[in-house]
């Protein structure tokens, strides 16, 4: 599925090619053109409305290496060849081509904020508001957030603005009517009216989707234009579409209130957004993970790991912990977690629920402010991919459960294991200083996968450090054959095991032990 931000509308695409005036049969019989009352206008609804959307405007320049005319191919050393040369090079424009993008936006305060799409201004060299009269006004960028694509933008008026309010969107149902305002192919002012069609859609925009798909068309153009409610007020910003042509087939997204409200609010304020922070690494709860943990059913966030000088840091959530609510709110899916404390403020301190150990805890933990920085392990609350959902196969060569394992001597314990579909080796200094191993790292070295294994195909790979194995911490080879042996006798399906790389960063596994 591809999904399209709605990228800016070029004003280099003049000509609307394809555009046909079809006229109805004046001999129409009367029964067709008497047709029952379709919906009820929003005519009346709307007109307060229009003034307050305005079209951005932007310019650009860009390098234009290579462009202008082409001299023709002459022989080495003809008397032309100079001529031509000097005259062809002056046609090339000098110091780059201006190109000029048209979007959407919309004024939320009469003293000249106006709210748009980041993508909308991005790397522009000036911006200018279009307002529905005719006016125009220069803006300058107040404040950006990439992560959401909002941005604010403030113009100078000489009387207060025509502005619109925002409204809630968590009280919007699927089925409820929106109309969406913008500039679609710079056709400015276009209405076009549909129904919520989902909510909480993931399009893996950002870390933080949460979006409003609608019916209601919108295209190029309408980036950072209004979705409105039957009560005039603003529930999303149009951002993207899913469109195999670039028009649109009816499913567009909007960037909710409950979420761009406070970003906005804080890029005014501040001219920066000001996310709360907890300081950890987190991965999907799937079913494979729940079944390792004795969880009922998948649901939750699972934290993979802790960043060093975070809020929680040797604190009261661990790795391994499955975040089931936080501030009251429940965590159905490791993209909530990510939403919601960022969506809360810095310095809160706030309960949260983690399922530890086969039960519930509640702890409380005060949140740090997110700062944006290209180290993203240490800084962010971020987000694993799910294909750390790890797997192992059964040994096949050992037997005798717990308690032969449990007598082992230390020389058994520390001798190579082939556990598996994996070859395990004492993580000894040599070892640690050839791979690369950080000394922060403890555990049983992964030496080899066999090719093809359910380890290898769940991302299991030769120089991955096994930290804990059903939330028991591992220091030989022996111990993960122990504690492998162990779980299978319970009657477990998967074995939850939490694996390091080379640089300390964990992931957590669930390992099939059928």
């Amino acid at each position: 599925m591809a999904v399209t931000l709605l990228s800016p509308f070029r004003s280099s695409i003049a000509a609307f090619a394809g555009i046909a005036l079809v006229a109805g049969s004046l001999s129409a019989p009367v029964a067709a053109r008497a047709q029952s009352h379709g919906p009820e206008s929003v005519a009346d609804l709307a007109a307060p409305l229009l003034d307050a959307v305005v079209n951005i405007s932007t310019s650009q320049n860009v390098k234009t290496e290579g462009k202008g005319p082409v001299p023709p191919k002459l022989p080495e050393g003809s008397p032309f060849q100079e001529f031509f040369k000097d005259y062809f090079d002056s046609q090339k424009p000098e110091g780059g081509e201006k190109v000029n993008s048209l979007g959407s936006g919309f004024v939320i305060d009469p003293a000249g904020y106006v709210v748009t799409n980041n993508h909308v201004i991005e790397g522009a060299d000036a911006i200018e508001v279009i307002f529905p009269n005719g006016s125009k006004l220069k803006a300058t960028l107040v404040g950006t957030d990439t992560k959401t694509d909002l941005s604010v933008l403030k113009v100078e008026p000489k009387a207060p603005l025509k502005a619109v309010k925002f409204g809630d969107s968590r009280s919007m149902r699927i089925g409820d009517w929106v109309m969406a305002v913008g500039n679609p192919f710079g056709l400015g002012g276009s209405l076009t009216v549909g129904v919520i069609s989902a909510r909480g859609r993931n399009i893996n925009a950002g870390p933080y989707d949460n979006f409003i798909q609608t019916d209601a068309a919108i295209n190029k153009g309408n980036s950072g234009g209004p979705l409105f409610n039957m009560k005039g007020e603003v529930i999303g910003i149009n951002t993207a579409i899913i469109s195999p042509s670039g028009g649109s087939i009816g499913i567009g997204f909007a960037v909710p209130t409950e979420l761009a409200q406070n970003i906005v609010q804080q890029l005014i304020e501040f001219g920066e957004t000001r996310r709360g922070w907890l300081g950890v690494r987190v991965q999907p709860v799937t079913d494979d993970v729940a079944a390792s943990l004795g969880m009922d059913s998948a649901k939750g966030a699972l934290i993979s790991g802790v960043a060093k000088g975070g809020p929680v840091e040797n604190g009261p959530i661990q790795a391994g912990d499955v975040v089931l609510k936080f501030d009251g709110k429940d965590i159905n899916e490791m993209r909530d977690l990510l939403r919601i404390v960022a969506e809360s403020p810095v310095g809160k301190e706030v309960d949260v629920v983690v399922y530890r150990d086969g039960k519930e805890e509640t702890v409380k933990v005060k949140l740090g402010q997110l700062q944006d920085t290209t180290d993203e392990k240490a800084s962010t609350d971020d987000q694993q991919s799910e294909d750390g959902d790890g797997g192992m196969v059964v040994p096949e060569d050992k037997d005798g459960g717990d308690d032969q394992a449990q007598d082992q001597t230390p020389e058994v314990r520390e001798a190579p294991q082939s556990v598996l579909g994996m070859n395990l080796v004492v993580l000894s200094n040599e070892l640690r200083a050839e791979k690369g191993i950080a000394e922060s790292v403890e555990g049983v070295l992964v030496a080899s996968v066999a090719p093809g294994s359910p380890a290898e195909q769940k991302g299991m790979k030769a120089g991955d450090v096994i930290v804990e194995v059903g939330q028991d911490f591992m220091e030989v080879p022996g111990d993960v054959l122990v504690r492998v042996n162990g779980l299978k006798s319970e009657g477990r399906k998967n074995a939850h095991m939490m694996v390091a790389d080379a640089q300390g960063n964990l992931r957590v596994v669930a390992l099939p032990l059928e």
